[in-house]
């Protein structure tokens, strides 16, 4: 590549971008005026960004400047309790999303009212192909299997027929070698994406974001069962379910035998976690 190409190339398509930015910026909350702020929970960092406001964020995503971003959902944060390794890896990234009602609750506790709903990964995606068509957002998604990879191509083209995807792969289910991740650096330079929606189950997919954040050269966002949700072969809850903060329950009675462990014993560790982080919060404001 010659010299000065990525900056170039960045500079374009920032320059496209910030054309249409501010239509969103326009039905924002009042928090996207000002810096952001934060909280904790079970010892994680979370960013205090409405949906609104998050989606501003990711959509000023261009090649050439790298990002780590998380979804952290109780889930997540349970996890993040019990590893120390995880956590630091979380707490390292550029931007921790409330994904989930539990932990946007938990920010209204603390005095984050513009929190009124959960940033919700698989939302946060499809928000920003629609968006993206205007802008030329360039996506690459990395992660999932075969068959869902080849669906979501499908139906990102029938639903985003202007979106760009520059790629979409499904990676073995196992480490890569190292023949294997310089040949994905590779890849993903020469498909110069702005954001890359990584699928690959938690914990796996914040690692993995965590690792490959400054070789990429993109947002680099763990996004979940987004990839499922879009394919169409996992059902969303019903949104009455997702405001209610109860989308846990139904994905649980959908794979009981598969999630039963994650949201019976990992809801418990959150509940834990984040009530001793709220207890501390307010002792530290004297509130």
């Amino acid at each position: 590549m010659r010299p000065g190409a990525v900056t170039e190339y960045r500079q374009s398509s920032k320059r496209r971008r910030d054309r249409n930015i501010w239509d969103d910026c326009a039905v924002a909350t009042t928090e996207t005026a000002g810096p952001m702020v934060e909280f904790r929970c079970c010892g994680v960092r979370i960013d205090a960004l409405s949906p609104e406001r998050a989606r501003v964020e990711l959509a000023t995503s261009t090649y050439g400047e790298p990002r780590a971003v998380h979804l952290c959902n109780a889930y997540t944060l349970s996890l993040a309790i019990g590893d120390p390794a995880y956590r630091d890896a979380l707490n390292a990234s550029d931007l921790n999303l409330a994904d989930g009602q539990p932990v946007a609750f938990v920010g209204r506790r603390l005095g984050h009212n513009h929190l009124h709903s959960s940033v919700r990964g698989p939302s946060l995606m499809q928000d920003l192909l629609e968006r993206g068509q205007d802008t030329g957002l360039r996506h690459y998604f990395y992660g999932s299997t075969a068959e869902v990879c080849e669906q979501l191509g499908r139906n990102i083209a029938q639903k985003f027929p202007a979106a760009k995807v520059v790629g979409i792969e499904a990676p073995p289910f196992r480490t890569l070698s190292e023949s294997e991740q310089e040949s994905l650096v590779r890849r993903i330079h020469e498909a110069k994406p702005d954001i890359v929606w990584v699928g690959l189950g938690t914990p796996r997919q914040d690692e993995f974001v965590h690792a490959f954040r400054d070789h990429l050269g993109a947002t680099l966002v763990a996004i979940g069962a987004g990839f499922d949700f879009l394919a169409g072969t996992k059902r969303m809850a019903p949104a009455y379910l997702q405001r209610a903060g109860l989308e846990w329950a139904f994905r649980l009675v959908s794979e009981p035998r598969r999630l039963w462990r994650r949201y019976l014993v990992g809801n418990a560790i959150f509940l834990r976690g984040a009530v001793r982080d709220l207890a501390a919060t307010r002792r530290a404001s004297g509130r």
